[in-house]
């Protein structure tokens, strides 16, 4: 069964992409370039569908986004207190939209997303509310939409990590940091914005994470 699937590089994205990959699906990552700051992350996932042979396609749009100041060093606490200042609104539905027309160009039956709203709920489109949501509104849209799966809504950021290293991936492999250093020969992370945070959260935690089953 061929998905397609919306795939950044970062952490959730990634572990979304192998997931479907390793339940027995043919997946296209489908990236989106929007003007993000972090476009770093892009080469993270190119460099990511070379290597485990999944085909890559990418789809330029742009808007005038709101201009936003990246927060740093705020507790996970902190994080689940109230929307978080790096919620580009519309986002998730323009792109999840997009992805389910890609399907629809492709043949393919599924649209996957790595949304998450389980240790950070500053994303009020991460939830399953929001899916719920989508699908009804695609539904109406569409004759036969693809079918909408979101295998980690229901996870905690360690239960990813766990899942993550469980399919071959290490800490260094996917990129979420929000305001990289370019200074070097290399991009590197801030270890200081939300997602440089919840990143090392998510694997520091990991080891002490069971069995982890996916919402599919």
């Amino acid at each position: 069964m061929k998905c397609v699937v919306l795939h950044s590089g970062g952490l959730d994205s990634t572990v979304c992409l192998l997931l479907a990959k390793s339940k027995g699906r043919e997946p296209l990552s489908l990236g989106i370039a929007y003007g993000q700051r972090h476009e770093v992350e892009l080469s993270y996932a190119n460099a990511q569908c070379a290597r485990f042979g999944i085909e890559r396609r990418m789809i330029d749009v742009g808007w005038t986004k709101p201009d936003i100041a990246i927060p740093k060093d705020r507790s996970v606490a902190e994080m689940k207190a109230g929307i978080a200042p790096t919620f580009v609104p519309g986002r998730n539905a323009v792109f999840l939209a997009l992805a389910c027309a890609e399907a629809a160009g492709v043949g393919a039956e599924e649209v996957w997303l790595g949304v998450n709203a389980v240790d950070y709920s500053g994303y009020p489109d991460c939830r399953e509310s929001f899916l719920q949501s989508f699908r009804a509104m695609w539904a109406e849209a569409v004759p036969n939409p693809p079918k909408i799966v979101a295998p980690l809504v229901t996870l905690t950021k360690p239960e990813i990590a766990a899942l993550a290293r469980d399919l071959g991936l290490a800490p260094g492999e996917t990129w979420s940091c929000y305001a990289p250093d370019l200074s070097g020969a290399q991009p590197a992370p801030c270890g200081h914005c939300d997602a440089c945070l919840l990143h090392n959260h998510a694997w520091d935690a990991a080891g002490s994470v069971g069995a982890v089953t996916p919402a599919l």
